[in-house]
């Protein structure tokens, strides 16, 4: 008797959890997904088709190559849209199409507008979402309310003397018969989360693959691209430390040995009142060599790198002109090579905070999320951020490119702003 209160609580318990994806985030953004996905699809899709139609039959003229390029913007933003939908509800990170670079003279200008590959994607995306949309929203329309329907059909019977419910036609004789249909009721309440989930990936398979930055093809020529930057960087590194051992530490040894051949030559001679002062200067010079040797080899790698990431990002924010908290969570070591470039991407995004953020504190996290390894920089500064030309942003989203990485801003004016890179591996 004692255990009888603990078995029922436990299948009460049990009872909640079959219900309990109903009430998650997961099926409620799914749900919503489902809803706003056919009519959303279908009004773009229409002005889409329609401006199209408008450009074709005007080209003729100049003015239908000026709607094309429109609708070609316009599909832009209508993938735009989707995507920031798709993250909402979906849950999943579609970066946005780079703008193409528009170079001088007309041709040029018809072929990066009318050649806009992101914007043709986005019309096959919606030719392909909105049969989709419609089978989501039937789907699950259907199960959701015949799953209301039937399982709140025993109370319904009670209130209404036993008349049907004008919903799929669901009516018992008696309210015993009204059981089995609140039980099939509930397996298809019970269902829906599973049923709407595999439906939905399918859309997900579809945001990435159309209206994500790159395709297949685009993909591989952006690898090329940063594996040519990869090799440039590393043979400007080269030189550079060429140039610097040259210049430096090797001028300073020179002149040691020198220093060291001339007192040398005195002690010979038994001249002993000038060897203080040519050991003290090749004293000096050593000591000049190995901090330039040292300065050299913290620029190829840090030393603080072998204690792990969490102690080079703390000797980093220990040494920064602003306030810097530091947040690393890593299940497992990257490697060495990743360790140093995520190393020189925080120092890089630190120092960009504190010399144009304008802020006092700044949040650095270094996380694992799925399968890659973000690094987040966050200031309270002016805001503004942006990638330009020689710039350190343009630097970090260089280097990350070398591991197929991105580099994400969010930077609204007056602050605040957020820069995260995302490297695969994670």
């Amino acid at each position: 008797m004692g255990g009888t209160p603990l078995a029922r609580q436990a299948v009460g318990v049990n009872v909640i959890a079959l219900f309990a994806p109903l009430g998650r985030k997961q099926f409620l953004g799914e749900l919503g997904w489902a809803a706003l996905g056919a009519p959303l699809t279908a009004v773009g899709l229409v002005g889409l088709l329609a401006g199209l139609i408008v450009g074709v039959a005007l080209s003729p003229i100049f003015v239908g190559i000026l709607v094309l390029s429109g609708v070609l913007l316009g599909a832009r933003r209508l993938g735009s849209v989707h995507r920031q939908l798709a993250g909402t509800l979906l849950d999943i990170e579609v970066s946005e199409p780079p703008m193409a670079e528009l170079k001088p003279g007309l041709w040029n200008w018809f072929k990066t507008r009318l050649g806009d590959r992101a914007g043709w994607r986005v019309f096959g995306y919606l030719l392909i979402r909105f049969p989709l949309s419609l089978v989501n929203l039937s789907v699950a329309g259907a199960l959701l309310v015949y799953g209301l329907g039937a399982f709140c059909y025993p109370v319904y019977w009670l209130a209404t003397g036993g008349h049907m419910l004008p919903l799929f036609d669901i009516h018992a004789s008696t309210w015993v018969l009204t059981l089995p249909i609140a039980a099939v009721g509930a397996l298809i309440l019970i269902a829906l989360p599973r049923v709407l989930h595999g439906l939905t990936t399918m859309d997900r398979v579809l945001a990435y693959s159309l209206l994500g930055p790159r395709t297949l093809s685009e993909r591989v020529r952006d690898l090329e691209e940063s594996r040519a930057s990869a090799i440039e960087d590393a043979t400007d590194r080269l030189r550079r430390i060429e140039r610097d051992l040259h210049d430096g530490a090797q001028a300073q040894l020179v002149a040691m040995a020198m220093k060291l051949g001339i007192a040398r030559e005195e002690l010979k001679e038994g001249n002993v009142e000038n060897l203080d002062a040519l050991l003290t200067t090749a004293h000096g010079n050593a000591k000049q060599a190995l901090t330039e040797l040292r300065d050299l080899a913290r620029g190829i790698r840090p030393p603080a790198l072998d204690a792990g990431l969490a102690v080079a990002l703390s000797t980093l924010a220990a040494q920064s002109a602003v306030n810097v908290q530091v947040g690393v969570d890593l299940p497992d070591r990257p490697s060495p090579a990743i360790e140093t470039l995520l190393y020189f991407s925080a120092a890089e995004l630190v120092t960009n905070a504190a010399k144009h953020g304008r802020g006092a504190d700044v949040r650095l996290d270094l996380t694992a999320q799925g399968h890659e390894i973000r690094l987040t920089v966050r200031d309270d500064g002016t805001g503004g951020a942006r990638v330009s030309p020689g710039g350190g942003l343009a630097g970090v989203a260089e280097r990350l490119g070398t591991v197929d990485g991105r580099l994400e801003i969010e930077s609204p004016s007056g602050g605040p702003t957020v820069v995260t890179a995302h490297i695969p591996g994670g």
